[in-house]
Order: C-alpha cells, then sequence, then structure tokens
C-alpha cells in the first residue's frame, strides 16, 4: 500500500517535471507546415570577416618534404575507408616543372584496437597542375597526392593507422577512426555535420571549432570548399567581389596554395572524421586548355566508382541506415544525361528497409527566397526534382547562398506533406560575407537576367499559382519558407530511429554559450501516407511517444529510473 502512495506521487511529480519543460519541446515536420519566420541579421555582427594569412598557425606546413600531411579519411563502403594525404612541394611561379609522383610510395597500416595483427594497404599517387595562358599570371603544380583504400573493417569498430612510405622511413603519426553501424542494422550515425562554403577566414575557424565541439560522426560538405579562386595571387590578401577587384582579369586566377592551406586547417578533423564533399562552384577554377575542377577531381577521393557513377561529380554512398545522393549541379543533369541515368538507376538500387532514410546534397539550392542566385538552378530543379519526389527523398541540404534557410516540405513551388525537407546551410564563414536581403523585401527582387549560373541553362520564370501568380518574387516570405536567419554556422543531423531525426542550426555566435543553438526541429518521415518505395518496399514507421520529443527527455527518464530503483530497494 506504501508502495502505490509512492508510485502515485512519482507520477504526480514526472507529470509536473513534463509539463515545466513543455516549453522546450521540439517541434516535429508534423505540425507544419509553419508560418514563416524571418529572424533578422544581428546588427551586432559582423557580416564577414577577414581571410587567414598563409603563414597563419593553423595553416602552415609541419611536416617535411617526404612525410604526411592535409590526411583526411572519407567512407568508401559500409566495409572500407579512404585515406588521402599530400607529401612532397608544390610550386608557384611563372615556370613551374611537377615532381614525379612515383616517387614516394602510397602506404597505410592499420590494426584494430588492441590488436598487433597490422595489415598494409597501398594505392595511386597523382600530380596536378593550374597553368594559365596569360603574362603575369602564377602557375602552379602540387605536391604528391596519395589514395589508398583500406578494405575488410568491421562495424563500429575502432581501428588505429598511419600513411607514408615506410621505405623511406616517411610514416605519419597514429591515428584514429571507427567504422559505422551496417545498413540494415537498425543503427545510425549518432551525428552528421553538414557544411557549406567554409572559406578560410575568422568565421571559418569559429564554425569549425563549434563543429568539433558537437563531436560529428561524418562531415557533409556541400561545396565551396578553399575560395582559392577569391585570393589574391599578387598582394596576398582576400576579395569579397573578385570581379569589382578584377574587372579586366582575362580569367578568374586561383592562389593553389590556398587548397594545400585549407587541407592543413581541416586534417585535427578530417583525420579521423570521415568527410564526404560535393562540388561548388568555386572549384570550378578555370585554366589553359578549357580544363576545370583540376584540384577538386585530383584531392578528393570519393566512392564512385564504387557507387558506379565513375566520377567525383555526383555518387552516393550508404551511412548505416541513410543512403546519400550527392549531385553535381556544374554538370550536365539533364533527364538525358548520364547524372541522370545515373540518378535512376541509383534510386531503384535504395532498399529502404536497409536505409530507410533517404538524404541528398548538393551545392545552389532549388529553394531559395533571398535574393542572392534566387531562381539560379530552375533548370536543375525542373530536370531533377520530380524523380527525387517520386522516389521519397526525405531531405536536401544545400549551400551557395550565405545564410540559412528551412523550407516547409515541398514539391514544384507547392506544399506538399510528402515533398523534401529542403535546408540551406551555405554560410560556413566564407570570404563573400553572410546575405542578407530577402526577395520578397521592396527593391530587392533580382530582375531575370540577374544570378546566372556559371555552367548550366538559364530558366527563370514567373510563379504560376498561389499568391505570387505572374509575379518573379513574393511581396512577403513565401509559404514554403518556414524559417530563414542570416548567420554563420554549421548544422547536426541526429537520426533517432527509421522515422525521426533531430535537426540542429548551430549559429557561431552560439560557440561559447551552453545548450544554445538556432532552429531546432524533429524532420519526421511518414512513408506510409506517400509512397511505396521504388524496390517495393514499405517502410513501417516507429514513431516515438510525444514525451520523448522533449530536450532534457532522456535525463528525466533516467533519473526515474533511478528513483524507482532506489524505492524498489528500500521496500
Amino acid at each position: 500500500m506504501e508502495f502505490c502512495k509512492m508510485f502515485s506521487i512519482s507520477v504526480v511529480i514526472i507529470a509536473e517535471m513534463v509539463i515545466t519543460t513543455s516549453s522546450q519541446r521540439i517541434p516535429t515536420t508534423i505540425e507544419g507546415p509553419f508560418q514563416p519566420t524571418t529572424r533578422s541579421f544581428d546588427p551586432s555582427l559582423r557580416r564577414g570577416s577577414d581571410d587567414l594569412p598563409m603563414d597563419h598557425p593553423r595553416l602552415k606546413r609541419n611536416v617535411t618534404s617526404n612525410f604526411p600531411e592535409q590526411i583526411a579519411i572519407a567512407l568508401s563502403t559500409p566495409t572500407s575507408m579512404w585515406i588521402s594525404w599530400v607529401t612532397g612541394d608544390a610550386q608557384i611561379g611563372v615556370n613551374v616543372t611537377p615532381i614525379n609522383p612515383s616517387g614516394v610510395a602510397s602506404e597505410v597500416q592499420y590494426w584494430k584496437k588492441n590488436s598487433n595483427d597490422i595489415r598494409k594497404a597501398s594505392g595511386v599517387s597523382v600530380v596536378y597542375s593550374q597553368l594559365y595562358p596569360f603574362q603575369g599570371l602564377w602557375n602552379y603544380t602540387s605536391g604528391i597526392i596519395h589514395h589508398v583504400k583500406i578494405e575488410g573493417l568491421e562495424p563500429e569498430t575502432q581501428y588505429h593507422y598511419k600513411c607514408g612510405d615506410s621505405s623511406l622511413g616517411a610514416m605519419s603519426e597514429e591515428f584514429v577512426f571507427e567504422t559505422l553501424p551496417l545498413p540494415g542494422s537498425g543503427k545510425y550515425p549518432p551525428r552528421i555535420a553538414v557544411v557549406g562554403d567554409l572559406g578560410l577566414t575568422m568565421n571559418s575557424t569559429t564554425t569549425i571549432d563549434h563543429l568539433i565541439t558537437n563531436d560529428p560522426t561524418i562531415i557533409l560538405m556541400v561545396g565551396d570548399l578553399t575560395y582559392a579562386n577569391q585570393y589574391l595571387t599578387t598582394g596576398g590578401n582576400g576579395t569579397s567581389c573578385y570581379s569589382c577587384a578584377f574587372p579586366n582579369a582575362p580569367i578568374r586566377e586561383t592562389y593553389q596554395p590556398r587548397w594545400d592551406a585549407w587541407g592543413r586547417f581541416m586534417q585535427p578533423m578530417t583525420s579521423r572524421i570521415p568527410m564526404m564533399v560535393i562540388e561548388g562552384n568555386h572549384e570550378i577554377e578555370p585554366q589553359i586548355s578549357n580544363i576545370t575542377f583540376q584540384a577538386y577531381l585530383t584531392r578528393f577521393s570519393v566512392p564512385s566508382n564504387e557507387s558506379g557513377s565513375g566520377t567525383n561529380f555526383y555518387y552516393s554512398f550508404d551511412a548505416s541506415g541513410i543512403h546519400f545522393i550527392m549531385l553535381g549541379a556544374y554538370v550536365d543533369y539533364n533527364q538525358r544525361s548520364s547524372q541522370y541515368v545515373w540518378l535512376e538507376n541509383d534510386l531503384k538500387k535504395v532498399d529502404r528497409s536497409k536505409t530507410p532514410w533517404l538524404v541528398a546534397a548538393w551545392h545552389p539550392p532549388w529553394y531559395n527566397s533571398y535574393s542572392s542566385h534566387y531562381q539560379e538552378f530552375e533548370c536543375m530543379r525542373l530536370q531533377m526534382e520530380g524523380l527525387l519526389y517520386q522516389n521519397g527523398v526525405d531531405i536536401v541540404f544545400s549551400g551557395h547562398v550565405h545564410a540559412y534557410e528551412r523550407m516547409n516540405r515541398v514539391y514544384n513551388y507547392s506544399l506538399d506533406s510528402c515533398g523534401p525537407v529542403y535546408i540551406t546551410i551555405g554560410d560556413g564563414g566564407n570570404i563573400e560575407k553572410v546575405d542578407v536581403d530577402h526577395a520578397d523585401e521592396l527593391g530587392k527582387c533580382p530582375s531575370a537576367q540577374d544570378n546566372i549560373p556559371e555552367i548550366g541553362g538559364l530558366c527563370h520564370m514567373n510563379f504560376s499559382s498561389g499568391p505570387a501568380k505572374g509575379q518573379f518574387c513574393w511581396d512577403t516570405q513565401p509559404d514554403w519558407s518556414a524559417y530563414r536567419e542570416s548567420s554563420f554556422g554549421h548544422g547536426i543531423l541526429e537520426v533517432v530511429n527509421s522515422t525521426y531525426a533531430l535537426w540542429t542550426w548551430h549559429r557561431n555566435q552560439d560557440i561559447y554559450k551552453e545548450d544554445k543553438h538556432g532552429d531546432q526541429i524533429y524532420i519526421v518521415r511518414q512513408p506510409h501516407l506517400c509512397f511505396n518505395t521504388s524496390n517495393g518496399n514499405q517502410v513501417i514507421p516507429t514513431p516515438w511517444p510525444r514525451f520523448l520529443l522533449h530536450r532534457r527527455s532522456n535525463s528525466i527518464i533516467f533519473l526515474c529510473l533511478i528513483y524507482f530503483f532506489l524505492l524498489y530497494i528500500i521496500q
């Protein structure tokens, strides 16, 4: 009888705790569509910051010629991993001579934690050049770039590794990474960091420092990585507007040593956390003979062959219970293109019973209410949106626009509960400053001749229905734009189960504030209401009770369990 009384009192206490924390309840997309909300730019903050100088401690080279630097890992398959690094001396000047890439071996030694069984793998080594046919522009040739795939990895296992050339006594220090759970295991990567348009500024350092404190399992980098083409060869300073600084430049010159500096800047993180990249417009980097994207294509290993694309421009990969599709906006994407055909085939292979979540990423957003890059990639949307919608893509991440914006579920500019949640996070900290103008504000609507893509067609159009019918821009924040804010930062996606994932926008200004962040929402899949997957698999949702959607739920549950355990002991 006494225990029953205590139990009743406990229930009341728990109820009061839930009520107390109800103001902290995180919304879910099931409650949408949400009323459009704009959080204005904080005038106490700077819109941008200066580029880090090449002699900054985080950018300087700290190894001798043959020793590895710029070490990075990337997912290959669920049981393999790419290890990449650079050795040797890059050259920049009028006359440069490429070094022989076979002069230093590509070797990785790796072993499981607490194991003496050291395995070895070898790979390939390459160099690339950035050459200009114009007098006075500096040419560049890289150090030796190494790529090695290590295979036969066990899931959820910690591995140690060294890379380099043991025959030269030039091996790296020891690094550690942990493999992910397998697809079909019912498990998910704990935290996925999403960053776009990072660059190498003081804001970039804040973004990365903040991101590291959130302890991600994977990093998704959605284009515009180094801004090497925004850094002046002469003068050694960055510019927020290249065409303004060089209106008569015969070609958009890039300062390739920024790539090396960026690799050093990222190594403390990328040597232990897989980083998956996709190209942006700042990776185009045209040079002699109309060659483009040379640095991007040479420096990164991605699962292109593993996913059947055969190219770094677009590919896919599995990360536990998530299938990621990385699309290229700066190569052909029309419905007769190789990319589109590959995408169709890739989507047919997705097994939603093993990878319930389907997440896509590419650089320029299709849905964007900022003036900058407004309707810039309508052609790509018109070609590809239907295919992604029909296959039930859950979330789409993009960059390009230097601001944060999360959309209500949308398809073809109409609110649609089965459409993806589009999120723009193109404000990692680059030199071009944060975007603050909205296309729906008076005098801020671009003309149809603005925002022309650097590669691809132009498909600007007036809206054919809704409140903006007949107009190029809305007069108010569009109904598909749920939340927008001009701030630098990064996002974290935490997939809870097959239907719930927590998305949090972490603003740079909140880095030193405990339990402080920007936009936050549970993204909820409802496949039983929207579609059957293309391979016929029906995914059964497993929604969580409402109580578990509270920020402090886990702590409350833990305390309650302890309380009842103590009651049991006392009795």
